[in-house]
């Protein structure tokens, strides 16, 4: 009989992960997909938004844009932090509030739409943190999500760590959040409907060896996996990474260009 999986211990180590580096970085190269899954979800002025594993805001500032009351919420409170800055920048209100998305400190329904972009997907318990989403939305209200496909660079990059740093056994992979029977299996009867759009980031950097690098500084669970290698490990998995990376450009030698695939996800709360 397998043990059961201890979520909780799970957890507080991937959050300390996220809190390596500097993941905002990164996430800043994303905001278009905040700006794309807004749109998706049709928000609407005054309506009342919450982005779930919100890291340095991406969505939780598209959906200001748009004239939302947003709550913008992370498990990792310097990840706020970012989001925070970036708000006052452009004079928006926003409220942020360090909050887990698999237990969130909010009433039923209580929101018209809940939003994540690249965020919640990583909760080790798919099934609570859907339930969650589905709790604090209103009926007829939206959840919208943009999360890796398993097939996609993010999704091979995990495979790639996984090789060094193994995952917790009895855990879901994060991608299989790309996957539309997935998230149909997760929100069942609390989903009106499922839409579900395939899109593609590209990743833009001057070369594989400067992907690698900047993501082995910044990115919180690639900087934890070099940290956890002998220096010869640390070595090949750099390489294993670039020519994962040299495999899917499309730029030449000159540069670095890779799309990476992921799904935007719209479901009406039933």
């Amino acid at each position: 009989m397998n043990a059961p999986v201890d979520f909780a211990a799970i957890k507080a180590r991937q959050q300390a992960a996220w809190g390596t580096g500097d993941y905002a970085v990164i996430g800043t190269t994303l905001q278009i997909v905040g700006e794309s899954l807004a749109e998706a979800c049709d928000l609407k002025t005054d309506e009342r938004v919450l982005d779930v594993a919100a890291g340095n805001g991406n969505a939780t500032l598209a959906a200001a844009r748009r004239g939302c009351l947003v709550t913008s919420t992370d498990y990792v409170g310097s990840l706020l932090e970012r989001g925070a800055e970036r708000a006052r920048a452009e004079r928006l209100e926003v409220t942020f509030q360090t909050a887990d998305a698999e237990a969130l400190p909010f009433a039923d329904e209580s929101f018209d739409a809940a939003v994540s972009t690249f965020g919640v997907m990583f909760a080790p318990d798919h099934a609570r943190a859907a339930a969650e989403l589905a709790r604090v939305v209103r009926p007829g209200g939206r959840i919208g999500l943009a999360n890796w496909t398993p097939d996609s660079l993010i999704g091979r990059m995990f495979k790639v760590l996984g090789r060094y740093v193994p995952p917790p056994a009895g855990v879901q992979p994060p991608s299989l959040w790309g996957t539309e029977a997935h998230l149909r299996t997760l929100f069942g009867d609390a989903a009106a409907a499922v839409q579900a759009t395939p899109r593609h980031f590209v990743f833009r950097y001057r070369s594989a060896a400067n992907f690698v690098d900047v993501f082995r500084t910044w990115y919180g669970p690639v900087n934890k996996a070099f940290s956890a290698q002998t220096p010869d490990k640390a070595e090949a998995l750099a390489g294993e990474l670039a020519e994962l990376l040299e495999d899917l450009n499309r730029a030449g030698p000159a540069s670095l260009v890779v799309p990476s695939e992921y799904l935007e996800v719209v479901v009406t709360r039933a």
